[in-house]
């Protein structure tokens, strides 16, 4: 790559998405409040925060760090007794960034573009709530994973990542991973415990994807970030248009009403599995349009103003 890719409509702005981090930090909601559908609410998360939590009492045994001798109950006893904790569950971060070919698509901005933008927000919010944050990216014939770290060096290679993985849908390749496959890839790599946010146009989710999230379910906090364009909700006005991949040019015929009517049906049908799935799984469902924001559609679910009227609604 050279410096006129940070200039290039369709590879994401390497400085932007170093950017992301200041908004990060305004989602102070994040990720203590599951990301819901936005109809849908706010619901909170089934994992805990860090911390150390007294939880007993216990004869000192050999090993046992002297520190947590309980005086009080050694001087009443006149026997060593420590006491035990139970530590909160650590959450890492984890983002699965889809960049396979079908997201080098777009009528406002690439879905590939948003999806880097998505995905680097998310783990700039990760390291802001003091937890590890890291994921994986997946392009048509490769993918790579940085593991989660609590450092801004981790975040770093996140996004370069991103942006390499984005620079190349420029050079048209098939896809060598189904949407399946990438999330059988992902329960290697996804730790017990973390929140994940699976960031994709999911335009291939099938039965056997099912079956992954349900297993991935089992053992993370789940999130789906749907990101998707205008034109695949509904095709543009009956007319010829001219469409092109960068390097070969087509023209598509809308003035098909079956045609526009499948079109309309498969992205229907596409939405309505992935809110049937994050109600079975209790797992978040952010929907971003190409048109949107990244940062006003997360601070819609994490920022202060979602958690204070969340708050005083509880208190009417």
């Amino acid at each position: 790559m050279n410096q006129t890719d940070d200039n290039h409509p369709a590879i994401v702005n390497l400085s932007d998405m170093v950017k992301l981090r200041y908004g990060a930090r305004e989602l102070t909601g994040f990720p203590k409040i599951q990301a819901r559908q936005m109809l849908a609410g706010g619901h909170k998360s089934r994992f805990r925060g860090r911390g150390m939590d007294f939880d007993s009492v216990r004869i000192y045994q050999p090993g046992d760090d002297v520190r947590s001798i309980d005086w009080r109950v050694t001087a009443r006893t006149q026997t060593p007794h420590t006491k035990i904790f139970s530590e909160e569950r650590e959450r890492p971060i984890l983002v699965i960034s889809d960049l396979r070919s079908s997201m080098f698509f777009g009528s406002q901005r690439l879905k590939s573009v948003v999806a880097c933008e998505i995905s680097a927000a998310l783990a700039w919010a990760g390291l802001a709530a003091n937890d590890r944050a890291g994921g994986m990216i997946f392009g048509a014939q490769q993918q790579t994973d940085v593991k989660a770290r609590r450092s801004h060096h981790a975040v770093l290679q996140f996004i370069h990542g991103l942006k390499e993985f984005s620079a190349s849908l420029l050079e048209p390749e098939p896809d060598r991973y189904s949407l399946a496959e990438l999330l059988e890839e992902s329960r290697r790599f996804i730790m017990p415990g973390s929140t994940v946010f699976i960031v994709s146009d999911f335009h291939d989710l099938n039965a056997s994807c099912e079956r992954h999230l349900f297993e991935l379910a089992r053992h993370a906090n789940l999130n789906f970030c749907h990101v998707y364009d205008s034109i695949e909700t509904e095709l543009p006005p009956p007319s010829l248009y001219a469409v092109s991949d960068g390097q070969q040019q087509t023209i598509l015929d809308t003035r098909n009403d079956k045609l526009r009517q499948r079109f309309a049906d498969a992205f229907l049908k596409r939405g309505q599995t992935l809110r049937k799935l994050s109600e079975q799984l209790s797992a978040g469902l952010l929907p971003f349009d190409t048109a949107d924001n990244v940062m006003s559609v997360l601070a819609r679910a994490y920022g202060k103003r979602r958690t204070s009227s969340r708050s005083s609604g509880r208190s009417s």
